[in-house]
Parts: C-alpha cells; structure tokens; sequence
C-alpha cells in the first residue's frame, strides 16, 4: 500500500509546476529589472498594447486592481513615457489610457528579454514539446478560470 502512495505522489505535477513558476518568475524579474519593470508593469502594457486605448476604469477591471492602484501604476507608467491619460472626448470625467510608441518599443525589449529567459528555462524541450507543454497549461488555465468565474 505504501508503494502506491510513493508513486501517486510522485506522478503529481503541482510542486513541479511551483517549481518552475517561481524560477521562470525570479530569471523574469531579472530580464526585467534593467530595462525598469516589473511584472505589473508589463502585465498593463500588454493589455494597453491588446486592446488599444480604453478607460482607466476598463483598465481597472480588466486588470483585476482597485482605482487607487490603477492610478500608482499609471503614474508610474506616464512618468516614464510609457503611457498617456487624456480626458475622453465622449465623457469628460473619464480617462483614456493608451500606449505611447516608447511604451511599445519598451514592451518589445521586455518580451524579447522574457523569450530569452523562456528558451533558457525550457531549454531541455524540443520545439514540439515546448508548444505541446503551452496547450496543456493553456487548458489547465481555461478549466481553473472557468471554476473561479
């Protein structure tokens, strides 16, 4: 019974997947640390880059943060060049965030940075492991988000 135990055990992904979260997390704070970002950084100009100019407020929601925080990480963004409030045409109350072209010129150095940092960590996956790898965690992801929702 205790042989059982052991090899269910060692057949569980989810320490292996901490593992490799939390080296992939360090090894990507590291690429992104000269070029002054942080996750939540690239995480706004992704979605800025995505969605194209858009509400501080759809901001907000769509980056799962209070106002408050939306307007520290604007700040810090628009500090840099990074990003651009202006007051909407339609609404003068409202804000519409967009990215600025150093903003995308930055995301691209930042993504380049991360697929060096990923080619490092997956390094011991062929090209067709590391896409069957992508597909498996993108519909692990889809099933834990349809839980949470």
């Amino acid at each position: 019974m205790e042989e059982q135990v052991v090899e269910r055990s060692v057949r569980r992904s989810g320490a292996l997947v901490d593992y490799l979260a939390r080296h992939l997390r360090r090894r990507s704070e590291s690429a992104l640390g000269p070029l002054g970002l942080r996750s939540r950084h690239l995480v706004a100009l992704t979605v800025l880059r995505e969605r194209g100019a858009i509400t501080q407020q759809d901001l907000a929601r769509e980056l799962v943060l209070d106002g408050t925080n939306v307007v520290g990480l604007l700040n810090e963004l628009e500090s840099r060049g990074l990003a651009e409030r202006r007051r909407s045409a339609e609404d003068r109350r409202r804000h519409v965030v967009s990215l600025t072209d150093d903003g995308v010129a930055l995301l691209c150095r930042a993504e380049s940075a991360l697929a060096a940092v990923e080619d490092e960590v997956f390094a011991a996956l062929d090209p067709a492991q590391r896409e069957q790898l992508h597909e498996l965690l993108t519909a692990a992801t889809a099933a834990a988000s349809a839980r949470i929702c």
